[in-house]
């Protein structure tokens, strides 16, 4: 099949140029895609001109954070191993690998749902909300939990799409949830005026349209992975490779939820217009953070195939044009977000509170997006190269220092130390993954171009 062919040939031989659009502008694209439906459910909960509403949106985001992580745990960690064995040429493994990531994701799905229901009091009373939100804060959070096993489900297998390179393929399933999102979330929130359920019911719906259409491309088209079905077990030290990598994804995201909420809890003091500035702030800055996340996950089986195969001057290569353009999107479309702030924000509230205070918080946000591009291209690489420490070191870092920021920052500053304190963070996070990636490069020299040095030391 031509497709399966130039899907080999980007990861192996294509000019570096080449390859990185190949294997990014559909990611870029498709983030971009997503990104607008997570605007788009924002806007119409605003149009209700219910602030309770847009802030319970707001609260519950940490519940699809949550799925997510998961699902990217089995995804990301079984994605880059199998893009590792097709480096070394034994596919047949990388078969078994991805079955065991799409059972597990499937009863990793229905677990967080049952410890959810159990749970669901306290959960969004953890969430932050108050007396004027908790309703609709449940609502949202029940719809959610009950069908995140498609969302779990949904994340990992796009990221085995990913792992041959397929990623037209992976924003063909982004463009499909996308559809669909943009079709069932106005009949749900307004038509049948099921508001915030509603919500999380179309978004549960969307990721179901995407699943079956991976599920689709792997098993009938897939280069390496057709069959995978069939496959449920691997054995012990595969399961080992999986997660070494897989657990910095949960312990990110693990992080990024307890930021979340500790943020919604701070800012929940200061009032309701707060907490829905940061909701429609944190959409708004998304635009151009997905655009870089675009870029080097798509990259990532790039720098994974190569390694494995010992290509390391294709990898180097392929490392030193993602920086440039990283560096290019975060300038440029973080330059124009600021410039426009004033007009996009007008697009999800007419409250002067929430559009004065979304302004300041966009304003450092956006600081923090000119660092996030590198931090996230920093991660994708440790990943690719199965590096388990400097990828846990990194998932680490940022939420071990969130935490006591956050804390000292308020108690100092005030709501002003809230909001900046997620900026100064993500700066010490990138300054961190420069050393990281700096004690790799000579990791890379010291192997005389040929890699082995490396290769050994992940014990793919």
């Amino acid at each position: 099949m031509e497709t399966e062919v130039s899907n080999q040939y980007y990861l192996e031989s294509a000019p570096i140029k080449k390859a990185i659009a190949h294997l990014s502008i559909p990611m870029m694209i498709g983030m971009s895609v997503g990104t607008i439906y997570n605007v788009i459910n924002a806007y119409f909960i605003g149009l209700l001109h219910n602030t309770s509403m847009l802030t319970a949106i707001t609260l519950g985001l940490p519940i699809f954070t949550v799925l997510m992580a998961f699902g990217n745990m089995l995804g990301v960690g079984g994605g880059t191993f199998i893009t590792r064995l097709a480096g070394q040429k034994d596919t047949e493994k990388g078969k078994k690998v991805a079955g065991y990531t799409f059972y597990g994701s499937i009863i990793v799905g229905i677990l967080i749902a049952l410890i959810a229901m159990l749970a669901m009091d306290p959960i969004t009373r953890l969430l932050g909300a108050d007396a004027a939100t908790l309703d609709f804060t449940k609502a949202y959070a029940l719809t959610l939990f009950a069908g995140g096993f498609a969302i779990v489900l949904n994340f990992a297998l796009e990221q085995l799409v990913r792992s041959e390179g397929a990623s037209k393929e992976s924003m063909y399933g982004i463009f499909i949830s996308t559809a669909l999102s943009l079709i069932v979330d106005p009949l749900f929130i307004l038509v049948l005026k099921w508001h915030v359920a509603g919500a999380a019911l179309a978004m549960v719906l969307a990721n179901v349209g995407s699943t079956i259409y991976y599920v689709y491309f792997l098993e009938t088209k897939s280069e390496h992975l057709r069959g995978f079905l069939k496959h449920f077990k691997i054995s012990v030290r595969d399961q080992l490779e999986v997660y070494k990598i897989g657990v910095s994804e949960l312990l990110q995201f693990s992080f990024v939820i307890v930021s979340t909420l500790l943020l919604n809890n701070f800012a929940i003091h200061y009032g309701e217009n707060v907490v829905a500035g940061f909701g429609v702030a944190l959409r708004i800055v998304q635009v151009p953070e997905f655009l870089s996340m675009g870029l080097f996950l798509g990259l990532i089986p790039l720098f994974a195939f190569n390694f494995a195969s010992q290509n390391m001057a294709r990898l180097k290569s392929a490392i030193k044009h993602a920086f440039a353009y990283i560096g290019g999107i975060a300038f440029v479309f973080v330059g124009l977000v600021f410039l426009f702030r004033g007009t996009i924000l007008h697009f999800f509230s007419n409250d002067p509170s929430v559009l004065s205070m979304g302004t300041y918080i966009l304003v450092a946000m956006l600081i923090s997006a000119l660092f996030n591009g590198f931090t996230g291209l920093f991660m994708s690489i440790f990943q690719a190269t199965g590096q388990g420490v400097p990828t846990n070191i990194m998932a680490i870092t940022q939420g071990v220092l969130f935490i006591p920021m956050i804390i000292v920052l308020h108690s100092v500053f005030g709501l002003h130390g809230v909001i900046w304190s997620m900026t100064i963070t993500e700066v010490i996070t990138s300054l961190m993954g420069v050393i990281l990636f700096m004690i790799f490069s000579k990791k890379l020299k010291s192997t005389g171009g040929d890699g082995k040095g490396v290769v050994e030391v992940t014990s793919v």
